[in-house]
């Protein structure tokens, strides 16, 4: 019983891969759920257990439990993993399609801002909607964009309503929109603001500070003279 012993694997000289990387684990068991997690695969994404010819591969459910003290070191993989680029950043999908709102999602881009795919040569690259479904199988590497879009907005200052073309302004840009002529410096101000966006819904500015802006959001500035 001791020679049989010294030629049996110890725990922790079990051996599996996933997609070609290599894990080493002391834990007999494994759910498919528990791989999955192990190299961030969605839990929708089908994982596969590589079986032998002539078998065909075993598909590896969510809840199906694989034991890796089997004889020789269990190949798991995915049958589609697709690479895209956004803005220059790679990105992995485990599926044949995407949509423009799961690439803005991945990308954490903006939904004011228009996203492109990019369509090499002279030709006109490609608006993508949030709606539009976009094969990644498709021969070659989809590389995606996106183009900031900065909308004429509407920012009230003490009751009347003055335009403005970017997402963030500061004290002193408020103080002008004022719009009660040249500070000479001889006076001091307080801003406050109502109706802005979720991370600055309201609050007060001091000089040197900028907040982001919305459409309609509301300033208030008080002037009154340095003693």
């Amino acid at each position: 019983m001791k020679d049989l012993k010294e030629h049996m694997p110890s725990m922790v000289d079990l051996e599996f891969k996933i997609d070609r990387q290599l894990f080493q684990t002391n834990k007999q068991y494994w759910t498919g759920a528990e791989l999955k997690a192990k190299v961030g695969i969605p839990e929708s994404t089908p994982l596969y257990l590589s079986i032998s010819a002539p078998y065909e591969d075993e598909l590896i459910e969510n809840v199906s439990r694989v034991n890796m003290a089997r004889p020789e070191i269990e190949y798991f993989y995915v049958r589609k993993k697709l690479q895209f680029s956004v803005n220059g950043k790679p990105f992995i999908w485990y599926k044949q399609f995407i949509t423009g709102t799961e690439i803005r999602e991945l990308a954490n881009i903006p939904t004011q801002d228009v996203l492109y795919l990019d369509i090499k040569g002279d030709w006109e690259d490609d608006q993508i909607l949030d709606d539009e479904i976009v094969d990644l199988a498709r021969p070659g590497k989809e590389n995606f964009f996106s183009k900031e879009v900065i909308a004429e907005i509407i920012l009230i200052v003490n009751g009347r309503d003055r335009v403005w073309i970017n997402r963030t302004i500061s004290f002193d840009e408020v103080v002008i929109l004022k719009g009660d002529g040249a500070d000479n410096g001889s006076k001091a101000y307080t801003v406050t603001y109502t109706n802005g966006p979720k991370g600055n819904p309201s609050g007060e500015m001091a000089k040197g500070d900028t907040v982001l802006v919305k459409d309609k959001m509301k300033f208030y500035v008080t002037a009154t003279d340095k003693s």
